[in-house]
């Protein structure tokens, strides 16, 4: 087999695990794995991926597919480095030492303080060790848990519908809609795709809001939010978000930081936040926002009712640059997908 051939077959298995993993649970505290184990020409063996805390984990569960011994001097390809430690399951570095696995190339370092440390442990077993394959495209779909990993604290999401002069509400604060349908849905399905939904006591006594994901039709999508409310003040016994199908969290709001950390320790691992213009300028602020959604609908409102308001820049020196990930049309209007610039 030529070197340009093994590396397509590389490739090509770490896009397969890649698909592999996106059929794990997006929220909890255990991230989405995919493996893929080859032999020497480069025939897939058996494929696994992590159906969630508890469960196997890719590697062991793609080993089981196989009988004692089939997967001696395979190679495997997996998205995460190998875990290192003891939780609900044995570590996967050992079960591919005993298994007898000759390689294993991964895409992305395990940055779990507990977890870490797979690589190395098999290098000393004897084990070819590659990691980094594929690594942008393996970030990218491990961000919110990589976040977490990494900072301790969940994978947050900033999200505000506005017109283009950038009112988010009218001058009587109503602000229902100010964006199409096609916004609305796609608005659901990322709020299905978080572990939390968050607003301030403001919104909930201004719109009421369910906080629920819901379909097109109005329906409740299978997997659901968790409803977090910032804010001192008293909430009518009577509010939607009661009815929930997840139990709501209350906070004071005086320390981003502190519930954030919260969250984090109650295994949720991405935030998805809706709340008006006082908790997303406080956000911002504070330099606790990965990305940023915003709905743009063309239209003009004018008035008071910005989509943010202060967020410290004091000068033009000081403004926090983004880059945009991606621009799309939805129906009539349009979604701006940008990060905070890293340099």
């Amino acid at each position: 087999m030529t070197n340009n051939a093994a590396v397509h077959i590389l490739h090509s298995a770490m896009r397969r695990a890649l698909e592999l993993a996106a059929q794990g649970p997006s929220t909890g505290v255990n991230p989405r794995v995919g493996c893929v184990i080859v032999n020497a020409e480069g025939d897939t063996l058996a494929e696994g991926w992590h159906r969630g805390a508890g469960s196997k984990h890719a590697e062991v569960d793609a080993l089981s597919q196989l009988a004692p011994g089939a997967a001696r001097g395979s190679t495997v390809v997996v998205t995460l480095e190998p875990c290192n430690h003891v939780g609900r399951t044995g570590p996967c570095a050992e079960a591919l030492i005993e298994a007898g696995v000759a390689r294993v190339v991964y895409s992305v370092t395990d940055s779990g303080e507990r977890s870490c440390g797979g690589a190395d442990r098999l290098c000393a077993a004897g084990v070819d060790v590659q990691g980094s394959l594929l690594v942008a495209e393996g970030e990218e779909f491990l961000g919110d848990w990589l976040v977490a990993a990494r900072l301790g604290r969940p994978f947050v999401t900033l999200k505000w519908a506005s017109s283009l002069d950038g009112r988010a509400a009218a001058a009587d604060g109503s602000s229902r809609w100010i964006t199409g349908g096609a916004a609305r849905v796609d608005v659901h399905q990322r709020r299905g795709a978080a572990a939390a939904i968050l607003v301030g006591t403001g919104t909930v006594l201004a719109d009421d809001p369910a906080l629920t994901a819901r379909d097109a039709d109005g329906a409740l999508l299978k997997q659901q939010p968790v409803p977090v409310v910032l804010g001192r003040r008293p909430l009518p016994a009577s509010t939607a978000l009661i009815n929930h199908p997840q139990s709501p969290l209350f906070f004071d709001g005086r320390d981003l930081p502190g519930v954030l950390a919260d969250l984090h320790g109650r295994g949720l691992r991405s935030v998805f936040i809706e709340g008006g213009p006082t908790v997303a300028s406080a956000f911002v602020a504070a330099g606790l926002v990965d990305e940023y959604l915003i709905y743009l609908a063309p239209t003009l409102i004018g008035g008071p009712r910005l989509a943010l308001t202060d967020i410290g820049v004091a000068a033009i020196g000081e403004q926090r640059r983004l880059a945009i990930l991606s621009l799309d049309r939805l129906g009539d209007d349009v979604l701006i997908v940008a990060r905070p610039q890293t340099n």
